[in-house]
């Protein structure tokens, strides 16, 4: 790796943060696990209702996010307000849609959520598509830069395309092919869906196998299900395809047996460079549905540190502050107080936020504070900000997301998500060693955990964007203790009622990661550099189209 560290900003940064964050005016703030552990109590109380969007918890929470903003010396990032109103629409597709596939002799009626979920981006009361040609696109992968799409020679308009999930590199563990057993952002599921839609099909079905998807169809049953809110479109979403849809393997089976087809064999090709689109024989589905469409303004909420000698130039910090909200038809606890996830992020958001906002000596370039809206909904805040910046996304040098701080006390290490794939690898590695400490990649690559949190989409756009979660190695208890606690939270706890904040959570070590947070951000903002992707990922041209050089 190219390393990108400027000495003199370096020296500047590590002088000014220490390693207790603010350098403080006559009285620095010192970051600290009490007025962490409040923030996240109010955050994840049973009053802010699980901090649904569109809810009264959203009010309360913009409401407080805004004044502990305000109270920490920050101005309004967008103009003179500190929020940035981001329109959404929720679609959901009524009754139960089926998909019907005709031809070659043979009648296949795929059941909702038993063999298929199937959904449209479209704002619109009905849709229909009606005997659409199928074709097997392999990975539904165009990658130039790779040498790679599996939509050379062949014309997909008004068609639907079927695709398999994750990308050639996992199928092979090949790690000269795309990220071998990492996943990229080619083995996406959103990515494969937007891809259909600029090739012009009709509709798009993925076929859903657990271990690649790194979730069951329980999950996909669950998620791709009732109301979904996406951002609004300007053309109400019609560049989208007609209709998205997940088949499970069974139902994927019948589709390839009644075109006469091989699907393994298939499979197989669609692994080697080179692979051609399959026309699915005679056969045509067809889908119609009623939508209940609804729309609603939340709000991201926007706050920064003016830098002294480029203010135009910004380093982001963000976290999102939304959660599941309540659930009126659960018995019991009802209320997703999401105390984890992410009023814990959002805590973080406010120490730094105050850390900078006394700092003694301001930074020189401008510090945005970003709490988007809508992760749980699908990244939605982040995505509005990407497409609708407060500042210029070609003026953003860089960024850091948190989305779930460390509640089990101090690590040794601090764990990457994405590990390898930008300068500012460099920054963050030099503020763990400033601690004692190191980087560890993410311990299970294949999940694609790089494009699940709200960083991705400033990535998606060209920022270099940092995903630091907690170190997974215990100073008091090691490796394996961490592990479990892990393995118990997402069993347990994970987007369920119960993920409240408990008074014995040792937030000691989350304070130690804000406190490399801070350096790392410090470090670049007090000099000249401008980090990039490194070579073989998926944003580096993007970049170096939005930043050319000089």
């Amino acid at each position: 790796m190219k390393k990108f560290l400027l000495a003199s900003g370096l020296a500047l940064a590590l002088a000014a943060c220490g390693n207790n964050g603010a350098e403080g005016p006559s009285k620095p703030y010192q970051m600290n696990a009490k007025a962490l552990g409040e923030s996240i109590k109010t955050l994840a109380s049973d009053k802010f209702g699980g901090r649904g969007v569109g809810t009264e918890g959203e009010k309360l929470t913009v409401a407080y996010m805004t004044k502990q903003f305000k109270d920490a010396g920050l101005l309004p990032a967008n103009g003179d307000s500190y929020t940035q109103d981001v329109p959404l629409v929720s679609i959901e597709a009524l009754g139960n849609p089926d998909l019907k596939i005709e031809g070659n002799g043979q009648s296949l009626d795929f059941k909702y959520r038993h063999d298929e979920v199937v959904w449209t981006r479209h704002e619109v009361p009905e849709m229909s598509v009606k005997d659409s040609d199928l074709v097997f696109v392999g990975y539904g992968i165009n990658a130039p830069e790779r040498g790679w799409n599996d939509y050379a020679g062949v014309d997909v308009k008004g068609k639907t395309v079927v695709m398999l999930v994750n990308d050639p590199g996992y199928a092979t563990q090949d790690p000269k092919l795309f990220g071998g057993n990492a996943m990229t952002y080619y083995g996406r599921w959103d990515y494969k869906y937007d891809e259909a839609a600029r090739q012009g099909a009709a509709g798009a079905i993925i076929i859903h196998r657990t271990k690649p998807a790194a979730y069951p169809w329980a999950t996909v049953d669950s998620s791709w299900t009732g109301p979904k809110m996406r951002t609004v479109q300007q053309d109400k979403g019609a560049h989208f395809t007609g209709f998205e849809a997940w088949i499970t393997t069974d139902a994927a089976d019948k589709l390839f047996a009644a075109a006469g087809l091989d699907r393994a064999a298939l499979e197989a090709a669609a692994e080697k460079p080179g692979f051609k689109a399959v026309p699915m024989g005679d056969l045509k589905v067809s889908t119609s549905f009623k939508n209940e469409v609804k729309h609603v303004t939340s709000h991201n909420i926007a706050a920064y540190v003016k830098g002294t000698e480029h203010p135009d130039e910004v380093f982001v910090y963000m976290a999102h502050w939304d959660h599941l909200g309540t659930d009126p038809t659960m018995e019991g606890d009802n209320i997703y107080n999401g105390a984890l996830d992410n009023a814990s992020g959002s805590a973080g958001l406010i120490e730094l936020a105050r850390a900078f906002g006394h700092a003694k000596v301001k930074p020189k370039r401008s510090v945005l504070f970003l709490s988007v809206t809508g992760e749980e909904q699908g990244l939605l805040g982040s995505a509005y900000y990407g497409d609708h910046p407060l500042f210029p996304l070609a003026k953003t040098v860089g960024g850091l997301n948190m989305d779930g701080l460390n509640n089990y006390g101090p690590t040794k290490d601090i764990t990457i998500i994405g590990l390898g794939n930008s300068h500012l690898d460099d920054y963050i590695r030099k503020a763990a060693a400033n601690q004692g400490r190191v980087l560890d990649p993410d311990p299970e690559p294949e999940k694609g955990g790089f494009y699940r949190s709200d960083h991705f989409e400033l990535s998606k756009h060209g920022v270099p964007m940092l995903y630091p979660e907690s170190g997974a190695d215990s100073v008091a208890h090691g490796r394996e203790w961490v592990r479990k606690r892990s393995e118990d939270y997402t069993a347990h706890n994970y987007h369920k009622p119960s993920d409240e904040y408990h008074d014995d959570w040792d937030l000691s070590g989350a304070i130690q990661d804000l406190n490399a947070y801070y350096q790392t951000g410090r470090m670049l903002v007090d000099s000249g550099d401008w980090p990039t992707w490194n070579d073989g990922t998926e944003f580096k041209k993007i970049r170096e189209e939005q930043r050319p050089a000089k």
